[in-house]
């Protein structure tokens, strides 16, 4: 059994890792709560520019092949793989779900006879991919908890660049989509080519009347042609679901650095207690022991 002196020192060990655990849940809450704002604010926004693109395309009609970055290429032998992590780790599970997830869909890219071109956002990830010998075409770091829409600009286009250029045929995000502190979920998305079916309102929106849609749709007016409108608009639909994937990582992060800190303040506590306990099992043998040298002592000057 450990002597009092060595439990001590462990208890107080213990009592500093659960201040600091219990300070980092409460940063990453106020720091979840922004990033729920950020994603509120948002969202207005996402949605009025997908409908203002939805609409062009389906006014341009068959025009739209015309638009570079709604063109299918086939066979599809380069594929972009953006994974979307964090900067810091202590979150948990929330970094490895998405290296898990790239690289299993780079199983299934390499399984078809097809190559992986792998992007990066957030220290963890690229270390990552470089740990495992991955060789990297872009890297963005230092922005992770708190991104700026200039970042998404700057990751789409090199995406954009990649793909009019040819080095890719297609380009997908993997990143944590925001579902409460306490569930994160590994989301996989296709932002280039643009999906036709999506622009033009194939998947028909839940939260627009049917009679809006036609309304819209018979009053509007091009200048330039609809065509050339979607050159300028596809891509930042793209830029805007970069961004909208960084704003939902940033909160899906400090949800997850919030679970895990508690978890582990928790820890510490039972921890703390246990070792509480010891302590004062180690203090009654002490003096238990103490007791007996005495009678002991004492028996042998009788």
């Amino acid at each position: 059994m450990a002597s009092q002196r060595e439990v001590r020192t462990r208890i107080a060990s213990f009592k500093n890792i659960e201040k600091i655990t219990r300070a980092m849940e409460a940063v990453s809450a106020a720091r979840l709560r922004r990033a729920e704002q950020r994603i509120a604010a948002l969202r207005p926004y996402a949605d009025a520019v997908r409908r203002m693109t939805r609409q062009a395309a389906r006014d341009a009609g068959s025009e739209i092949k015309r638009v570079p970055l709604l063109a299918t290429r086939e066979p599809q032998q380069r594929v972009a793989i953006l994974l979307i992590t964090a900067d810091r780790g202590l979150a948990g599970a929330f970094n490895s779900q998405i290296v898990r997830a790239g690289t299993q869909l780079a199983s299934e890219l390499e399984a078809q006879q097809r190559e992986a071109v792998w992007y990066a956002s957030g220290r963890r990830g690229v270390s990552s991919l470089t740990f495992r010998g991955r060789d990297l075409s872009g890297a963005y770091t230092g922005f992770t908890d708190r991104p700026a829409y200039t970042d998404a600009r700057q990751i789409a286009g090199e995406l954009i660049t990649a793909f009019l250029d040819g080095a890719v045929d297609r380009a997908e995000i993997i990143y944590n989509a925001y579902i409460s502190p306490l569930t994160q979920r590994a989301t996989r998305e296709t932002l280039l080519p643009a999906s036709a079916a999506a622009l033009t309102g194939a998947d028909r929106d839940e939260d627009e009347p049917g009679e809006e849609r036609s309304a819209r749709r018979g009053n509007a007016e091009y200048e330039p042609e609809a065509d050339e409108l979607l050159r300028e608009l596809v891509p930042h639909y793209v830029e805007v679901s970069i961004y909208r994937a960084l704003l939902e990582s940033a909160a899906s992060e400090h949800g997850a650095r919030m679970t895990a800190m508690r978890s582990a303040t928790e820890n510490a506590g039972e921890l703390i207690d246990d070792l509480t306990l010891e302590m004062n099992r180690a203090r009654q043998a002490e003096i238990t022991q103490e007791i007996l040298e005495v009678v002991a002592g004492a028996g042998s000057l009788v």
